[in-house]
């Protein structure tokens, strides 16, 4: 009669159990790994092309900025512009005319050429008071 396994079958049975379990994870551990390794090296990738872009859209940005300076050196310089025409005179009031005289005088003191006193004055030297 046999009563089971004998001692030394049960632990190479055990044995065998767990060398294939530990050859299971670590086969599982390396792949885990590699699977790390290659998105590391997708991310390291991605990474140098944006700073590869960053590079060279920095690079166009200073050579548009040297053509503009460039085409703004070549340009010839620009008229100074002309100078304003001069105001025209306001027209001359008749010397005999008080009423136009003093309300050249008004505006005069308006646009602050005349303070109070110099109107006071010129208005009683003109109505002759």
């Amino acid at each position: 009669m046999r009563r089971g396994p004998s001692l030394i079958g049960a632990a190479a049975t055990t044995a065998v159990v767990v060398g294939t379990a530990g050859a299971v994870s670590g086969h599982q551990q390396a792949k885990q790994q590699q699977k790390a390794q290659q998105q590391q090296a997708a991310i390291d990738q991605q990474q140098q092309m944006a700073d590869m872009q960053a590079q060279q859209a920095q690079l166009a940005a200073q050579q548009q900025q040297l053509a503009q300076q460039q085409a703004a050196m070549a340009q010839p310089p620009a008229a100074p512009a002309p100078a304003p025409a001069p105001a025209p005179a306001p027209a001359a009031a008749p010397a005999n005319d008080p009423m136009a005289q003093l309300q050249q005088l008004a505006t005069m003191k308006q646009q602050g050429l005349l303070t109070d006193e110099e109107f006071a004055a010129a208005k009683a030297k003109l109505l002759g008071t």
